[in-house]
């Protein structure tokens, strides 16, 4: 086993006005810190310029299309990732237009990669979302990891200063989340070196 700490980037799927999205983003890159496995990038989205009209030719025929100059730190830090957690809420039982036009955007970062997800909403805890998110990276061959952390009414989950009331099953969650990620991310690190 390496102990080389694998890059995990964190990625903040929500820029619509007054998303709690930094909050559990915030949250669950703390519980990977303290997993002391990981060197950890948040990625906000809202930070980013990302367009929904894609290019004439889909990013996987051609993996390294011309993106917009507004792009081009985003598309670094997604390639750079050993491995991803996706932090979303659930819209209309479905996830968020930006999470899915930066996952259209690019191909090539996000194959043969771990991906977790955390989602958090009223009512199902982001888990509609989270289920659509899955079928979405397996066509981009993407792993995704089974575990997962959910927050359903997470507004009564979260104190004001943005910290878990009762924290000890989400903690426990996040822990085997991390840990299965972290196994799978190593696995295709190890492998994709093998295949390069």
């Amino acid at each position: 086993m390496s102990t080389t700490p694998l890059r995990l980037a964190v990625i903040v799927g929500s820029v619509r006005d007054g998303r709690f999205g930094p909050v559990v983003a915030s949250w669950i890159s703390a519980q990977a810190a303290r997993h002391d496995r990981f060197e950890i990038d948040v990625i906000d989205l809202a930070e980013a310029d990302i367009p929904l009209a894609l290019p004439a030719v889909p990013p996987a025929l051609e993996p390294d299309p011309q993106r917009p100059a507004g792009m081009r730190d985003l598309t670094e830090r997604l390639a750079a990732a050993d491995a991803f957690i996706i932090v979303t809420p659930d819209y209309n039982r479905s996830f968020p237009a930006s999470l899915k036009a930066v996952i259209d955007w690019h191909f090539t970062q996000w194959q043969r990669k771990a991906i977790a997800f955390v989602g958090y909403s009223g009512a199902s805890g982001g888990l509609l979302a989270i289920e659509q998110l899955r079928q979405v990276f397996n066509e981009l061959d993407a792993h995704t990891v089974r575990e997962y952390v959910s927050f359903p009414r997470y507004y009564l989950l979260f104190g004001e200063d943005g910290q878990l009331l009762a924290p000890a099953e989400p903690e426990a969650a996040a822990q085997v989340m991390l840990d299965r990620l972290h196994w799978w991310a190593e696995a295709l690190v190890a492998a994709r070196a093998v295949a390069a």
